[in-house]
């Protein structure tokens, strides 16, 4: 990815909280929705968001995006990816991970960054439906956290991958926790960053503690202070891990990536301040199948472009030209 950020915006932050806050998302019509709801094994739901157009699905391809923390379809990176497809003739679809749809889900957990299970049932439900509708093949972007969930689908899955998708891509993931939990706990970082997403996921976890009873300690949770601490208190333990350093271990798609046997796209910039650039993979890394963009700038989900406002079309543009050329 050949990308130069515009000389009015310098730096991973401002890359970072300008495209998100106020750049613009669409060069063509304001991305429109169609909500279906997909009943879980677990008598929970998962919720999807179908960017509704008129062409017919014949032979179509299905772009799939999976949102990274706190996002939804509503995202910056998520409506922008949808006027992409949108002007590529794309069909598009955002499945919500479990109570990021507006709505708390009803199972004892939430979702979190090595989720590939759950990313497995999704695809190979978004497969089934596409073939049965006559459409084409599917190909996948994950962004931030799903992004390296999508990675550790490819990783668990191997040989047999393709088989449910032709090719894939995460932008702006963690994929070593751990480095990406140590640099959004420090600082500038700390004082934005984690405070803003914990605004969000205490209270939905309080929630989450009110529909289950003894489902872990308030007091603990609301004692937490970075994402350290609430995946010790929260994350981890609901979804089998032993504490967050088993979480961060074991989720991370970073010692992962030779396993991967499919088209994959690593996309990461230099200058994210959640991501640290040392903790990056070279190509020697990670295998033939795996493609690493590490564009100098950027900042997290960023990637503006133009003349103030900006806008961020730049990644979508690139990202998804090279899933449909894989």
């Amino acid at each position: 990815m050949n990308y130069i950020a515009p000389c009015w915006l310098p730096g991973g932050n401002l890359q970072t909280i300008w495209p998100a806050l106020y750049a613009r998302r669409v060069f063509g019509p304001p991305p429109q929705y169609r909500r279906e709801r997909w009943a879980t094994s677990d008598h929970d739901f998962v919720d999807v968001d179908w960017l509704t157009t008129a062409l017919p699905n014949v032979g179509r391809t299905l772009l799939v995006l999976f949102h990274g923390l706190e996002g939804s379809s509503r995202s910056h990176y998520a409506e922008a990816f949808a006027d992409f497809a949108y002007a590529n003739g794309l069909a598009y679809a955002v499945p919500h991970f479990r109570g990021c749809s507006g709505e708390l889900n009803l199972a004892p957990r939430a979702y979190h960054s090595g989720d590939y299970e759950e990313i497995d049932w999704m695809l190979k439900r978004f497969r089934r439906q596409w073939q049965a509708q006559g459409g084409g093949k599917v190909i996948a972007v994950g962004v931030s956290l799903g992004g390296n969930a999508l990675l550790r689908w490819a990783q668990e899955a191997g040989e047999t991958a393709t088989h449910t998708a032709q090719a894939v891509a995460a932008v702006c993931s963690p994929i070593d926790l751990a480095a990406g939990g140590r640099a959004i706990g420090q600082g500038f970082n700390r004082m934005v960053y984690t405070r803003m997403f914990l605004q969000t996921m205490k209270p939905r976890a309080l929630q989450k503690l009110k529909q289950h009873p003894g489902l872990f300690d308030r007091q603990t949770l609301l004692a937490a202070r970075d994402l350290y601490d609430f995946d010790n208190v929260f994350t981890a333990p609901l979804h089998g891990f032993k504490n967050t350093e088993d979480y961060w271990q074991r989720g991370s798609a970073k010692p992962h990536l030779h396993r991967i046997r499919m088209p994959a796209l690593v996309v990461n910039a230099l200058n994210d301040p959640f991501v640290p650039a040392s903790c990056l993979p070279k190509q020697h890394d990670v295998g033939s199948y795996v493609t690493l963009w590490h564009p100098a700038q950027g900042g997290h989900v960023g990637f503006p472009q133009g003349y103030l406002p900006g806008h961020v079309r730049a990644m979508p543009e690139a990202v998804g030209n090279w899933l449909l050329q894989a």
